[in-house]
């Protein structure tokens, strides 16, 4: 091999060496690029995690906020109440139910009756369904006499069947894994285990049970459920029932109501301003057998001595129609010249219907259960639940609207025009002018991003401080 040979062999090495050199470079390259591009897009879907996760923070910081705000409301009120305005906390509530932090927004709203209200729902606004009757059962829209029959089964202690309604072997049979409680209903979304209680019912277009109306909830059958685009919420049987409201323990004034079944002359006369022979009629009746606050309210005070409780004929009659109540007038009629005790005048039946409760100490009824507010409930819920005539159901909403401070006591509906003994009995046993437990729906709302978070807490404040039933993000 000559030298031209070598020096030409030597460079097809060195040009083949080269070529290998730059390939292995250029797949370096590529690799790292891979690499780079792969880290970059790693770091940025982390870094858009990492953001989306701080907005979610903040939204829920937001919602969290307003829902503290509203909790802060109803215990100050609870331990500072206007017994002259019953109105004051929910015109609070109201007031603060949109707001700011730092990093986000707060907005709370319900609805009710179809129509949206700015501030928490008020529970006692609807009928609690461990105290309804079946009588208010089968008003309900869609309610029928077998579904009436089965809550009334769910709830009751035995496995007797009521009527044609469900008791134990009805699930066991289905095999559903699950029988009736026989105990109170905890939630109102319990409903759907019971016979017959379809979720389309119990939810109607409020799905998510959350008492506002979200977008899929208000664009026909383009989603679940399905729903008329009218801009209002139907919530079904959830609109006009529920499971957690509570007694309230404090009267108007503050305190501890005062039982008359073990309070002294005395005690009544300091809290309520009556006299001796009041004072004295009102706690001997007090021990009757069906003694009850509602017979106070509707019957002269003359009449509730010779009566000692005797309780109300059910389904809302009365032991006369002659339309008279403790304050000696209602509808025309007056008391006797007879009666040795002075009726009740209108101050005197405010302070006792505020101020004083009559505890069964058989523990008859269920002692668990909140009653209506009739400052806040509906007029389908006056008319078409509790079929109060018409009349008188208009005659509590425009006496309600004409006073900014709203009804201050059962006592204030006693002068209405036409009311009757009945009607006045038949509504204080199942309401009042107070309430005890809240559904807070907060939506929180991030600065920049938008980002949102709802919480639904239901807050009861029957007692200080204020107890969480429910908590939950939908």
């Amino acid at each position: 091999m000559n030298i031209t040979s070598r020096i030409h062999g030597t460079r097809r090495w060195r040009h083949s060496e080269q070529g290998v050199v730059t390939l292995t470079v250029i797949w370096a390259i590529a690799i790292a690029a891979v690499v780079v591009g792969a880290t970059q897009v790693l770091s940025f879907r982390q870094a858009t995690l990492g953001r989306e996760s701080l907005a979610r923070t903040q939204a829920r910081w937001a919602a969290r906020a307003g829902v503290e705000t509203m909790i802060a409301i109803l215990e100050w009120h609870t331990a500072n109440p206007d017994p002259a305005d019953s109105m004051a906390m929910s015109r609070d509530l109201e007031s603060n139910a949109a707001g700011e932090v730092e990093t986000g927004s707060w907005d709370i709203r319900h609805f009710i009756d179809g129509r949206e209200w700015a501030g928490p729902m008020d529970e006692n606004a609807k009928l609690n369904i461990n105290a309804a009757s079946k009588s208010y059962l089968v008003n309900i829209p869609s309610m029928t006499q077998d579904v009436a029959d089965s809550i009334m089964d769910w709830r009751d202690v035995d496995h007797e069947v009521q009527g044609i309604g469900a008791e134990r072997d009805y699930y066991r049979n289905r095999s559903l894994g699950y029988e009736p409680r026989n105990a109170d209903f905890r939630s109102i979304a319990e409903l759907e285990l019971v016979a017959g209680g379809w979720p389309q019912n119990v939810r109607g277009e409020d799905w998510n049970l959350n008492g506002r109306l979200d977008p899929s909830e208000d664009d026909g059958k383009r989603s679940l459920p399905d729903d008329r685009p009218d801009g209002k919420l139907d919530a079904g049987w959830s609109g006009l029932l529920t499971a957690v409201t509570r007694p309230n323990p404090f009267a108007m004034s503050g305190q501890e109501r005062l039982d008359l079944r073990k309070a002294s002359e005395d005690e009544l006369i300091e809290r309520t301003g009556v006299d001796k022979q009041q004072a004295a009629a009102l706690l001997t009746f007090s021990k009757g057998t069906n003694a009850s606050m509602a017979q106070i309210l509707s019957t002269p005070l003359s009449q509730l001595g010779s009566n000692r409780g005797r309780q109300t004929p059910a389904g809302g009659g009365s032991t006369g129609s002659t339309g008279r109540s403790s304050v000696g007038r209602v509808g025309g009629s007056t008391q006797t010249s007879s009666s040795a005790v002075k009726s009740l005048d209108l101050k005197q039946l405010r302070e006792v219907m505020n101020e004083c409760t009559i505890k069964d100490a058989r523990g008859s009824g269920n002692v668990n259960t909140g009653k209506l507010n009739l400052n806040t409930t509906s007029r389908s819920m006056l008319i078409d639940v509790l079929q109060l005539e018409t009349r008188f159901a208009d005659a509590i909403l425009t006496r309600r609207a004409a006073k900014p401070e709203g009804l201050t006591s059962l006592a204030d509906l006693v002068d209405l025009p036409g009311v009757s003994q009945a009607q006045l009995t038949t509504l204080a046993l199942v309401a009042d002018v107070t309430s005890t437990v809240y559904t807070i729906s907060c939506r929180g709302r991030a600065k920049g991003t938008g980002a949102e978070v709802e919480m639904v807490v239901v807050v009861d404040r029957s007692a200080l401080p204020a107890k969480i039933m429910e908590y939950r993000e939908p």
